[in-house]
């Protein structure tokens, strides 16, 4: 589990980066602080459900997109 909590957050992160928003302005769009933002890309927090759909929004992906690791196992 450990794992796909780590693959997620790099996978929001470089989704986040390719779409060349900030961590800041990314936390600010689905209304958390940057540090829970930082915590859940480093994978030192597991996201809920609804914060998981709020980044995708913003991020215009879809939330398998982000899931994909766990998928492929």
């Amino acid at each position: 589990m450990e794992e796909v909590i780590h693959s997620w957050g790099r996978r929001i992160r470089g989704f986040r980066k390719l779409k060349g928003m900030t961590q800041i302005e990314l936390a600010e769009a689905i209304h958390i602080s940057p540090s829970v933002l930082s915590k859940i890309e480093r994978g030192h927090m597991f996201p809920a459900i609804h914060l998981l759909e709020k980044i995708a929004s913003v991020l215009n992906i879809d939330v398998a997109e982000i899931k994909l690791h766990q998928m492929n196992e």
